[in-house]
């Protein structure tokens, strides 16, 4: 079984499979990527088993194509600022520090990585609240990672790391999921929470492709099962299958 799946999964998959495997035997193989790329390479002819994604789009799209089966949601996660304790970046002074000429952003790539393209949309709900803000921000941003799967490892933020200690990057917006090994990496930082009226919540998508074994449909229905749905929420994701407690 081959999963293609976006790098801020890195942490996780293993214990997916992990379970997987200690259920049902199956060992998988694993490509991770930013998702708009490897959606790009099963459009130019590779055929995983499943393609795991950032955002719901990559696999709505290659159903689209009839390249994969149906896409689904399974799972959400949350957007949030790894920021320098001394660019005075709080919750609250959120917006106000972005549009500052002097605060250095640091993203993922839009349209590769579907971390990039929720910092856009992030930008753009900003926009909406002050217009014009947009124009500034995608100039001021600086898309370190997630352009290529070779220019650093999938799900890692070693180029942002850099520029946050030197000083060119105060705040960095992606995944709350990631960003805790990023602010105990670098230090005299912090996670701040993104004001909710102008912050998106990240859909993970799943899709199973044409002629995908019985053993990848077999890990889609996991995914989605209680133990899938228990793993993902173990690891800060936002289950989207698990009954309401009573």
């Amino acid at each position: 079984m081959m999963v293609y799946a976006a790098g801020s999964l890195r942490h996780v998959l293993p214990s997916l499979l992990g379970a997987f495997e200690a259920s049902t035997g199956v060992v998988a193989e694993t490509r991770l990527g930013p998702a708009g790329l490897l959606r790009e390479r099963i459009e130019a002819g590779e055929r995983p088993d499943i393609f795991l994604s950032a955002s719901f789009t990559h696999p709505a799209r290659l159903a689209e194509r009839k390249l994969a089966r149906p896409a689904m949601v399974f799972a959400r996660n949350t957007m949030a600022a790894a920021v320098r304790r001394d660019a005075g970046i709080t919750t609250d002074s959120f917006v106000d520090r972005l549009l500052d000429p002097a605060i250095g952003i640091a993203t993922s790539t839009p349209q590769k990585d579907p971390s990039g393209d929720y910092a856009w949309a992030i930008f753009r709900r900003i926009d909406e609240k002050r217009p014009g803000s947009f124009a500034l921000l995608e100039s001021k941003a600086q898309k370190l990672v997630g352009g290529s799967e070779t220019s650093n490892t999938p799900g890692r933020y070693d180029p942002i790391a850099t520029a946050m200690t030197a000083g060119q990057a105060h705040v960095f917006l992606g995944y709350r999921t990631g960003l805790t090994g990023l602010v105990t990496e670098v230090e005299g930082t912090e996670i701040v929470e993104i004001p909710p009226e102008v912050n998106v919540v990240p859909e993970y998508g799943l899709a199973t492709l044409q002629g995908c074994s019985e053993a990848g449909l077999a890990f889609a229905l996991f995914i989605l099962s209680a133990v899938g749905q228990g793993i993902l929420r173990d690891f800060g994701f936002q289950p989207v299958a698990l009954p309401q407690k009573s």
